[in-house]
């Protein structure tokens, strides 16, 4: 389902690129998801594959029994959990990530809410296939808690992106954003309540952006 803005929203979102046509595909790719939390992108990426266009085939968390995680079964899907607190570096979790993934044969990989910091590792074995949903303007606010880094900047505009993910942090190539009013009295929770539902709209687009880049 394209990812486009609701003028009725009083928080519409300014999408770049403006709303479009979705990408025609000639191939249906695969699409492997990570996610560490609530799992609402990972919902959202569900509902747009619901059209057809791609498959998720395998659903990993780092948190057993999260909200994401919940969702995939109660959806019946593929799940599994790489708990990185079994692991002795990030590299060892990235390569039980990487086995997963190779496992289920997947195209590209889609990190929903993933609170971790990839490596290299992963990154050489999907390269310019994996795609990051961040809660600011990149180039602005990388890492963690951008929310809040926005917030204490005093800006009046933040927003969301979703990009290629690269080996140094929040820089890859960028595929979609999103432009969020940030409202006077704002806090952490009610702009990322807004921030939120844009990254919604705008993670299937990028996929399908990043698929159509690949020749799917």
């Amino acid at each position: 389902m394209p990812a486009f803005s609701d003028p009725s929203d009083d928080g519409a979102c300014v999408q770049w690129p403006l709303p479009q046509e979705w990408p025609l595909l000639s191939r249906k790719p695969r699409l492997g998801v990570m996610a560490s939390g609530a799992g609402s992108n990972f919902q959202a990426l569900v509902e747009s594959c619901a059209g057809g266009w791609a498959s998720i085939d395998l659903l990993v968390v780092n948190n057993g029994g999260c909200g994401a995680q919940q969702r995939a079964l109660e959806l019946g899907m593929a799940n599994q959990v790489v708990d990185h607190r079994l692991h002795s570096n990030r590299e060892s979790v990235d390569r039980a990530l990487i086995d997963a993934f190779k496992a289920a044969a997947v195209d590209l990989v889609v990190m929903a809410g993933w609170m971790r910091i990839v490596t290299p590792v992963l990154i050489g074995a999907f390269p310019e296939r994996i795609i990051n949903i961040h809660p600011s303007l990149l180039p602005s606010f990388r890492g963690v808690d951008a929310v809040g880094q926005a917030l204490a900047a005093g800006v009046t505009l933040s927003g969301c992106t979703a990009h290629l993910v690269s080996e140094e942090v929040d820089a890859g190539k960028i595929l979609v954003q999103a432009a969020v009013p940030v409202d006077t009295g704002d806090d952490r929770a009610s702009l990322t309540a807004r921030i939120q539902s844009q990254e919604h709209r705008i993670l299937p687009l990028a996929v399908a952006l990043a698929a159509q880049r690949l020749g799917y």
